[in-house]
């Protein structure tokens, strides 16, 4: 669960322990600036970009998405407490791979990077002017109320590829990509380090129609992807498995 904004205050302090007597709010408001001042304005830019993006997401590439989310993460939680996801939850663990690789960076950088990034995509925007209030500044991606990635829906279609296809079990678009013979069938997913094909994901989903399609268009289910396995055994389905070793065997 995301947690809140430490105030920019909280994370300032004298630690000396010397008592002092009398009104020493002077004092404190020596020790909160410039540096508090400044850690107050990056934070207001921060709120204000997560709710502007929420008029970029058509614009956005899922690249970019990822890139915001893991930023958004690392403001509000800090470095990834996360167990890995499942090996069938693949959003899931593009979320976790992107917000786990930022390691130790800071609060400060990961708003910095944030804010650059909303920037990016719409060069006209001023972090500086007032962002619209009420229900439109509130569901911004990665803002207060959307605090999880992009869902699969808002990924444009001309983003998707083979492998968003065969997780959705889109039959009709794996077979106009295959026609258009664009795509090499045995490629692995460079956005997943884990070396998986195509095959490796129509399997492990259980979608019978588009293995035998993957099969037909030349797929090999000996390729083994990181961990060494093959499609054949990361399939919890007898028939996917079946028509894997057939296959196999026919090949032999």
């Amino acid at each position: 669960m995301a947690s809140p904004f430490l105030s920019a205050g909280a994370t300032t302090g004298d630690s000396s322990g010397e008592m002092s007597s009398g009104d020493d709010s002077g004092d404190v408001d020596s020790l909160q600036s410039p540096e508090t001042e400044a850690s107050k304005r990056l934070t207001e830019q921060f709120e204000k970009a997560a709710a502007h993006l929420q008029g970029l997401i058509h614009v956005a590439s899922r690249e970019q998405l990822l890139y915001l989310y893991a930023r958004y993460k690392q403001v509000k939680v800090g470095n990834c407490n996360t167990a890995k996801p499942s090996f069938f939850d693949f959003e899931g663990k593009q979320k976790w791979e992107a917000w786990k690789a930022l390691g130790g960076s800071s609060r400060s950088q990961a708003m910095q990077e944030y804010v650059a990034a909303v920037k990016s995509l719409d060069p006209g925007w001023n972090p500086q002017l007032s962002e619209k209030k009420g229900k439109e500044a509130n569901t911004g991606f990665g803002g207060p109320v959307v605090s999880s990635l992009y869902h699969e829906e808002i990924i444009r279609e001309e983003d998707k590829n083979i492998f968003d296809y065969c997780r959705e079990n889109n039959i009709d678009h794996i077979t106009k990509v295959i026609k258009s013979k664009n795509v090499d069938v045995n490629m692995k997913d460079e956005e997943d380090n884990e070396g998986q094909t195509a095959l490796h994901y129509a399997a492990a989903c259980e979608f019978l129609d588009i293995v035998e399609l993957l099969l037909q268009s030349g797929a090999d289910p000996m390729l083994r992807d990181q961990d060494g396995c093959l499609p054949e055994e990361v399939t919890g389905c007898k028939a996917v498995s079946l028509v894997l070793q057939q296959h196999t065997t026919g090949k032999a």
